[in-house]
């Protein structure tokens, strides 16, 4: 399978749950760059800082040097002339721009290398994830293993603490970000899309030991 359109502009989307290495082959793709003497820019959204502002980070620890930005225009104003790929994660966080900008990049003969939740904690589409994936030329989705049964994972679940659970925090909300404090990847039939899961952290969550502190409509 080929690894990347390099010739001529283009899209490429890595979508998957979390914890599924979508980050992780961001990078991977982007340091190939890097290795065949492509000038590389990365992107990312101002309000991901869960490791680092000037950094994209895997769950792994592996980091490359990244933009943070307010609003997905800002991206066109930061690129150079000379950058031949662009890395953009946690594209799920950008607003709807993001596509338009990811398509004048790319007829710009830029590549695009885009990671971001395909779905979120609901099962639902998350923000512009699926415009992207409609005009990408290359689309890669990844899974995790849920840690209820094993199976491959599709499905991030939103956990909370039980303080988180009675304080100001919007559990609700669409966007919440964290990673092992606030979500674990599950399949599609071991996910509560419509339920607020409490685990005590350290502890493997599993069926049992969870308990539900409440179910929600979807909005």
């Amino acid at each position: 399978m080929a690894m990347g359109i390099t010739h001529q502009g283009a899209i490429e989307v890595v979508c998957g749950s979390m914890f599924s290495g979508k980050t992780e082959e961001l990078m991977r793709r982007l340091k190939r760059a890097q290795y065949a003497k492509q000038k590389i820019q990365v992107f990312k959204p101002m309000i991901d800082t869960r490791y680092s502002a000037d950094h994209v980070q895997s769950h792994d620890a592996n980091r490359i040097l990244s933009i943070s930005v307010h609003t997905a225009k800002e991206i066109l104003d930061r690129v150079d002339d000379n950058t031949r790929v662009v890395g953009i994660d946690e594209a799920q966080f950008f607003d709807e721009q993001i596509v338009e900008v990811a398509q004048k990049l790319a007829y710009r003969g830029t590549r695009v290398i885009c990671a971001g939740l395909d779905m979120d904690f609901q099962g639902q589409p998350f923000g512009p994830m699926p415009k992207l994936l409609a005009v990408a030329e290359m689309v890669t989705k990844l899974s995790a293993v849920c840690v209820i049964c094993g199976h491959p994972a599709t499905r991030s679940q939103r956990m909370v603490s039980e303080m988180e659970a009675s304080s100001d925090v919007d559990t609700q909300s669409q966007v919440l970000v964290g990673a092992h404090d606030y979500y674990e990847a599950r399949c599609r039939f071991c996910h509560e899309p419509n339920a607020i899961t409490a685990f005590q952290p350290g502890l493997f969550p599993n069926s049992k030991q969870n308990k539900i502190l409440g179910k929600h409509e979807s909005a």
